[in-house]
């Protein structure tokens, strides 16, 4: 036990300034930037959704469901945004690996299935997420925005010091899951190799705040995920985008329609992505 805190505090503490120059770089751009890249997520649609959503911060999944809340974005530039937001994945990839070619990889694959998923629902399945509109000032949406935010320097190093404690607690578990438990029995109950893994990663991402798309990157740092259903937990892993949603869309059918879509998109392609790459 004493050796599983060592080492779970060692490499938890090890992340941690790389953490915060990373959310430090992300403040400063959201900082400066924020309000165009919200008013090119309303003209550009699918696309822009898809390219933002990449970006890792929780203002453009909280904007996004505003947005699609006064329909001032349709149902598939929401999805866009939803699936191709990766929550604090790309930080903690960076901060743990220092691999940028993960993370490029990452972001493309996900920014593709984001764009079809967007068209798609926008193209050929319209009808399904059709319900009525509401007219809210688009001050309001904004102001959503940056409740995420404070000063850059507090705010990074607040950020940091909660994602570390989350990625503290992440490592923990699992390293003291594999000493009882066993490498095998892990990859049991993670249905490695399995096409129901994706199904299962997807799930994980629906946990509605950071802990998930930690949860989903450290179990595949640690090989215990493939990188498709790493890609299935981290499409559905919208953030609080989702609680947004439910909480400003009081049409719940149609709630539940975008994230039941959103899971069908994951498991494809987790299935795709395991089968061909």
């Amino acid at each position: 036990m004493v050796d599983i805190l060592l080492d779970t505090l060692l490499d938890s503490l090890k992340i941690l300034p790389f953490l915060f120059i990373t959310y430090l770089i992300i403040e400063y751009i959201g900082h400066k930037s924020s309000n165009k890249l919200v008013t090119g997520l309303r003209k550009y649609g699918v696309m822009g959704g898809a390219i933002l959503g990449c970006f890792p911060q929780c203002g453009f999944s909280v904007a996004a469901a505003n947005l699609y809340r006064n329909r001032l974005i349709s149902a598939g530039t929401l999805i866009a945004v939803f699936v191709s937001t990766s929550d604090e994945a790309i930080p903690v990839i960076l901060a743990d690996t220092g691999n940028l070619g993960i993370v490029l990889k990452l972001i493309a694959v996900k920014a593709v299935i984001a764009i079809l998923a967007g068209v798609a629902a926008d193209k050929l399945f319209a009808g399904i997420f059709a319900g009525e509109a509401s007219h809210v000032e688009e001050g309001h949406v904004h102001h959503h925005f940056h409740e995420c935010h404070g000063g850059i320097v507090s705010s990074a190093l607040k950020h940091t010091l909660q994602i570390t404690v989350f990625i503290a607690a992440t490592i923990f578990i699992m390293n003291l899951t594999i000493h009882f438990i066993g490498e095998d029995n892990l990859s049991r109950i993670l249905l490695t190799d399995s096409i129901l893994q994706p199904a299962v990663a997807a799930l994980i991402g629906f946990i509605p705040n950071c802990a998930s798309s930690i949860i989903i990157t450290q179990l595949y740092l640690g090989g215990s995920l493939s990188f498709g259903s790493a890609i299935a937990g981290l499409c559905t892993g919208a953030g609080v985008g989702l609680v947004v949603l439910f909480r400003v869309n009081r049409n719940l059918k149609e709630n539940i329609k975008i994230v039941s879509y959103i899971y069908i998109v994951a498991i494809l392609a987790g299935n795709l992505i395991q089968i061909f790459l």
